[in-house]
């Protein structure tokens, strides 16, 4: 084979590779990860870490760096520092993961400083730095994002349960309100709040519960699934109305189990329980603010006080709480830090105030409250959220179009549960109107 001929093989042979290695990247990341990514961020780790090591603070010497001379205590940079002693790079199918032994004294905080470095030394898209066990460290390496296209992970179907979306470690993100019974959920606008309610009645659709849904703007948002729910409470009046039935009806759900000498409804046969309710509210804001009238302001404390009194005992009843807003801070009340510490699940998408990143993820992870405001408006959709163990993690919402929510509601509309204690509760406000 002539020399120019040799050439235009290459060459050829050589855009075959890139346009197939560039086809199995989009199609099959995973592949593309083990065959190309793995081996040469391996090399990157074990090239680097003792320089990063050193330069971020993480290698230390076998002397003290002190020393005497004559009377005078010298000091001075270690001799010969050794870096810690890290396991050969793991590969999973999102990135990999690195162990490394600590040296005395050090503490897992030198690594949470050092994560960026790491970042831009592997060229990884983020690490994440966590402790298994005393005297280790984990470094968790995410080769790209998984939020570019998170598509939508799998779970099996489970009562009060919805599968929102993927989360950064690729797994699916799931609210079990089984698991975790209340939810708070803070996003400004069109950061992917509504999105992520018109997601959670989709998949709660199909199931055998009430839905309940409190939209004081008039019922823009909740009003377009109607069909689906129980109930809708479009101002605070409705909303007080609504909650104070709800109240009563979980005073009836206790009389029931204490009847039959059991702990929760879930323990009672299944002819005995009463069915699941969901509430979904849409903008807590409104309910707590008042335009400093007498009137106004007993509302928003009766508001407050029921929706406390339904977090606080409702978990084991079946009633559920799913609270959003664009801000939520200690000004609107102190029934809002109340209500808080009762909400166990956390979601944070983009705001505009660290205050409410603080207020909703500030009390489980302060590390999480960095995340969460580092998040930019043209990632529509991502959020941080808690985990039942008590971590966090990034995550994105399945993108669901509001036509396709409403004609999931309406399909399953002949599911609704008639709840007769709120139809009498809001018959009796048109009463009194008229």
């Amino acid at each position: 084979m002539s020399g120019p001929i040799a050439l235009a093989f290459g060459l050829a042979l050589l855009a075959w590779v890139l346009v197939v290695g560039d086809l199995v990247r989009r199609h099959r990341p995973a592949w593309h990860w083990y065959i190309a990514g793995y081996p040469v961020t391996v090399c990157r780790v074990l090239i680097t870490w003792r320089k990063v090591a050193m330069l971020n603070d993480l290698a230390v010497s076998r002397r003290p760096p002190r020393g005497l001379l004559g009377d005078l205590v010298v000091k001075g940079d270690p001799l010969r520092p050794v870096a810690p002693r890290i396991s050969f790079p793991r590969a999973n199918r999102m990135g990999l993961t690195v162990t490394v032994r600590l040296h005395a004294g050090q503490t897992p905080a030198t690594y949470l400083k050092a994560a960026d470095a790491l970042v831009h030394a592997w060229k990884v898209h983020a690490v994440r730095v966590t402790s298994p066990e005393r005297g280790l460290v984990l470094l968790t390496a995410t080769a790209s994002d998984p939020l570019e296209r998170p598509g939508l992970a799998t779970a099996p179907a489970v009562l009060l349960s919805a599968l929102i979306g993927a989360l950064e470690s690729g797994g699916a993100w799931v609210m079990d309100l089984r698991l975790v019974p209340h939810w708070l959920i803070a996003g400004a606008t069109r950061s992917g709040k509504s999105t992520l309610l018109a997601r959670v009645i989709t998949q709660l659709a199909p199931q055998p519960v009430a839905l309940v849904g409190i939209d004081c703007k008039g019922g823009m948002e909740l009003g377009l699934f109607a069909s689906r729910l129980s109930a809708l409470a479009t101002c605070r009046r409705e909303a007080v109305a609504v909650l104070t039935a709800l109240v009563v009806d979980m005073q009836d759900r206790m009389s029931a189990c204490r009847s039959a000498g059991v702990r929760s409804i879930w323990e009672l046969p299944d002819e005995l329980r009463p069915v699941p309710v969901v509430v979904l509210v849409d903008e807590i804001a409104e309910l707590y603010l008042s335009d400093g009238t007498r009137e106004s302001k007993a509302e928003a404390e009766q508001c407050s006080t029921l929706l406390l009194r339904l977090a606080q005992l409702g978990a084991a009843l079946g009633m559920h709480l799913v609270v959003a807003g664009q801000r939520v801070g200690s000004d609107l009340g102190p029934g809002v830090t109340a209500l808080r510490a009762q909400l166990g699940g956390r979601i944070c998408h983009r705001v505009n105030d660290p205050g409410t990143a603080e207020m909703t993820l500030g009390d489980l992870n302060k590390d999480a409250v960095t995340v969460a405001q580092s998040i930019t408006a043209e990632e529509r959709g991502v959020a941080v959220c808690t985990g039942p163990d008590g971590g966090w993690s990034r995550a994105r919402s399945h993108l669901t179009p509001t036509e396709e929510a409403v004609a999931t509601a309406r399909k399953h509309a002949a599911m609704t549960p008639e709840l007769p204690a709120i139809g009498r509760a809001l018959a009796g406000l048109e009463g009194d109107d008229k």
